[in-house]
């Protein structure tokens, strides 16, 4: 995993992105789909229409970078909401790309006999 500055604030893209987007495509969505800056230094994810590719545009000191994940199984557990943004954490980010449930993470439980 790359490590972002301090403060850098990960967005969900609500709904879904067409995946043929690259650069200018994504910058433009970041402008009017969450009226954000898409140099602000944060972290944009969109998703596709089959759930199984993500998109992540991050500007940073140079120029912008655009992180792309498909799945080979499976979907991206993603948000109902249709149009906005959703902050997440690091680690929910981390969560996401392990095609984990990060929208309600549960601590594992150990017994007696795993602390052993």
């Amino acid at each position: 995993m790359i490590n972002f500055p301090s403060g850098t604030r990960i967005w969900l893209v609500a709904g879904v992105t067409d995946m043929r987007k690259s650069f200018n495509g994504l910058g433009e969505l970041v402008q009017h789909a969450p009226e954000e800056n898409p140099f602000s230094g944060h972290l944009f994810i969109f998703r596709g229409r089959r759930g199984d590719m993500v998109k992540i545009l991050w500007a940073d000191a140079d120029g912008l970078c655009l992180f792309t994940k498909r799945l080979e199984e499976g979907q991206f557990v993603w948000p109902m909401v249709h149009d906005g943004k959703i902050a997440i954490t690091r680690s929910q980010l981390a969560m996401l790309l392990d095609k984990l449930d990060w929208r309600q993470p549960k601590t594992p439980r150990f017994n007696s006999l795993t602390m052993l």
